[in-house]
């Protein structure tokens, strides 16, 4: 336990460091911009000497290393900033979206996870046969399915559905209207997800076929114990151990991907949000948005390596 304890301490200690560079990053490439922020406030009609007067009240003349520090200690505060003519928050809008953007991630997250782990069991179970060679052929054409793609498909088809999934309109609150709310989500989380089940499958099927192979298996089975009492209590547990690794660098994707699920299908979510940024030419907007996303990114990858020490008891002695 105290090795683990030391493992999960060092990762926190680290979390500080990925931090402050995703800020540096994120931040000295906005500076980069165009836009001037006096005339996206002001507007355009506003003099040469009320732009220089906002500029001065704003910091905006300061060094850039100045400005950095700024940005940070407002960002310590919980303070994005401001955007547009009316001074709308960043960090109102961002809290906004976010939710819907986790909540849309950990729904194709999850959607992967048990229809993986279920063609993957089932096509090592029966290895060579035919449900092995058809989730094996299904597995590869969703591997190499785009999300927007499928996204786009999906959209077309909906009219198939008699409207029981549908692909655009508000966004029922989940507390009010839950059937509304998982339908609204069921096919942006399937377009989302369906390229993760591809690779996930073919992982936990070769990792379930290497258990399988295994001397403890055969001596288990040999000696009268059956068979699904032998995957479930150590053939699985010992076979996710890579499957894990792998559902941890594929959170970024999840993550990345629904953003650009979220424009396709209409969501009010981080997607939607930059998107807006980059039209209306909102830097501190798009700012605001790359960086939680990336937080969130970073976060969710910590959480991750947590799972993958405690799935893997032999990582907790490094």
């Amino acid at each position: 336990m105290s090795a683990l304890l030391r493992l999960v301490g060092r990762r926190l200690l680290q979390l500080p460091i990925m931090i402050v560079g995703i800020t540096v990053l994120v931040f000295f490439v906005m500076s980069f911009s165009t836009v001037d922020p006096a005339i996206q406030a002001l507007g355009e009609g506003a003099s040469v000497e009320a732009r220089e007067s906002y500029r001065a009240a704003n910091g905006l003349d300061d060094p850039l290393p100045v400005r950095y520090l700024d940005f940070l200690g407002g960002l310590v505060q919980g303070d994005l900033g401001t955007y547009s003519a009316r001074s709308l928050s960043v960090g109102d809008e961002v809290a906004r979206a976010l939710p819907i953007t986790l909540q849309l991630t950990f729904m194709g997250l999850a959607i992967a996870v048990v229809l993986a782990l279920a063609f993957g069991v089932v096509a090592a179970l029966f290895r060579d046969r035919w449900p092995d060679k058809a989730i094996r052929v299904v597995s590869v054409a969703s591997l190499a399915t785009p999300s927007f793609w499928l996204a786009v498909l999906l959209i077309q088809s909906v009219t198939l559905g008699a409207g029981l999934l549908p692909a655009s309109g508000p966004l029922p609150d989940p507390a009010e209207d839950l059937g509304g709310y998982l339908a609204r989500m069921a096919l942006p989380a399937l377009a989302l997800a369906v390229p993760v089940i591809g690779q996930l499958t073919r992982v936990v099927r070769t990792s379930v076929v290497e258990e399988l192979d295994k001397d403890y298996v055969r001596t288990a089975l040999g000696a009268g114990i059956p068979k699904p009492v032998v995957v479930g209590r150590n053939v699985l547990r010992n076979a996710l151990i890579t499957p894990v690794t792998v559902l941890g660098l594929r959170v970024g994707y999840l993550i990345g991907g629904a953003v650009v699920i979220e424009v396709i299908f209409a969501l009010p979510g981080m997607g939607t949000l930059i998107l807006n940024g980059v039209t209306n030419n909102e830097p501190n907007l798009v700012q605001g948005v790359t960086l939680t996303v990336a937080l969130a990114f970073v976060l969710v990858n910590i959480v991750v390596d947590m799972l993958y020490v405690l799935v893997n008891p032999r990582i907790r002695t490094v």
